[in-house]
């Protein structure tokens, strides 16, 4: 889970350079471009949190494995 935090501390602090932005009146464009950012790191984040746990389920003989539609509601709840 390590990579996750790492990539969602990133988003965390690209969130804060946002709001900093806005605050002091930046430029519009220079916002939006930082935001975009900041969506791109949560989605990296998203998606290595669902890959870990469709790994986990796929290794993890312990537990009932995910149904299709459990994996589907996974990858769209990022959407």
């Amino acid at each position: 889970m390590r990579p996750v935090l790492n990539r969602l501390r990133r988003a965390q602090g690209q969130l804060a350079a946002v709001i900093s932005m806005v605050e002091s009146g930046r430029d519009c464009k220079d916002v939006v471009t930082q935001l975009a950012a900041v969506s791109r790191a949560l989605d990296r984040a998203g998606f290595k949190i669902v890959a870990s746990g469709m790994r986990q389920c796929l290794d993890d003989s312990d537990t009932p494995p995910m149904t299709q539609e459990e994996l589907e509601k996974l990858f769209l709840a990022l959407a």
